[in-house]
């Protein structure tokens, strides 16, 4: 019987949430900097105050609306290739070991103990031996993995057992 821990939900929706505002932000300030000096747009007083009365030299708030936006437009995209890199991460406590990845397995026999902060602080450590006989520690946070209850039950059994 597997136990599956999927990626935190909330950490999900957060980065939804910042590539949103990191794209609407530049459109802002992307309007606001190159768009408002025509006189159709609603925005051309925010042009005459920055531009036009400082005798066609733009302020410091005109500058940062003009070159702001490619580096919103690139964090949004690095947000965006760091989501679609997590959004599938998921701790899988089965028969065996906790797999934490592909390459990351930490086998039941391995563990020496279990610092258990989870439920006054949200995460606990597992101290496991290496293959090469130094010893390691892991933090497991609910912050990062939905679902950890059932695993730390499942750990602590086969611990115990």
């Amino acid at each position: 019987m597997a136990v599956v821990a999927p990626f935190c939900k909330y950490k999900k929706t957060n980065l939804k949430i910042y590539i949103v505002m990191l794209l609407a932000f530049a459109v802002y300030f992307a309007y606001d900097g190159y768009l408002s000096k025509y006189k159709w747009s609603k925005r051309y007083n925010f042009y005459k105050k920055h531009v036009i009365e400082n005798g066609d030299k733009p302020t410091d708030t005109m500058k940062f609306n003009r070159y702001s936006p490619p580096f919103m437009i690139i964090s949004a995209m690095g947000i965006a290739i760091y989501y679609l890199k997590v959004k599938d991460k998921k701790l899988v406590a089965d028969g065996e070991a906790i797999v934490l990845s592909e390459k990351d397995r930490i086998p039941y026999n391995s563990i020496e103990g279990i610092k258990d902060n989870y439920k006054s602080k949200g995460f606990f450590i597992i101290e496991y031996k290496l293959p090469d006989g130094g010893k390691s520690q892991r933090k497991i946070s609910s912050r990062t993995y939905d679902n950890l209850d059932a695993v730390i039950e499942l750990l602590v059994s086969k611990i115990t057992s």
